[in-house]
């Protein structure tokens, strides 16, 4: 079967997700910083009248932080915890192309060491000369992490 992607670039390599997870794509918008949040999370977007929780993809992948000056692209998905859906911004470098990819052309992670978690990654597609490492959203986060988020960006109702 071949299913659709959105490819998009992290410390100069590719990944993608399928698009059936993408809402929208936003240009460097502004991130407001939530205290006590985990230290993957740069803070909270209004989309279309929601609060939506967005990670630092460099900081949950283990990866060099971006400078402050650098531009991004924010990546509005939705992730399912069971029968929840929960929604949130995924910081990236750059946004590339919309790619279709067979399923017989996506090759397993290969084994690493018992420290690495791969879990994450669906899978791995060579186009021409670059890998593009296909993101399993569902995974990014455990049921835990999620629910943690939740839990820092709930505001106590006023009295």
């Amino acid at each position: 079967m071949t299913r659709t992607y959105l490819s998009f670039v992290i410390c100069g390599d590719l990944y993608a997700v399928n698009v059936t997870k993408v809402l929208e794509v936003l240009q460097k918008e502004h991130i407001t910083k939530v205290p006590n949040a985990p230290a993957y999370i740069r803070g909270i977007i209004n989309f279309r009248g929601d609060v939506v929780p967005v990670f630092e993809t460099r900081t949950r992948f283990n990866l060099p932080q971006r400078l402050a000056d650098d531009s991004y692209n924010i990546i509005v998905i939705d992730v399912s915890e069971g029968s929840d859906m929960f929604r949130l911004g995924a910081v990236v470098d750059k946004v590339k192309d919309v790619i279709s990819i067979d399923d017989t052309d996506i090759k397993p992670v290969p084994p690493m060491s018992h420290e690495f978690n791969t879990d994450f990654l669906q899978g791995i597609y060579k186009l021409d000369d670059d890998f593009i490492m296909l993101l399993n959203v569902e995974k990014v986060f455990s049921g835990q992490e999620l629910n943690e988020m939740k839990q820092s960006l709930e505001t106590p109702e006023s009295n």
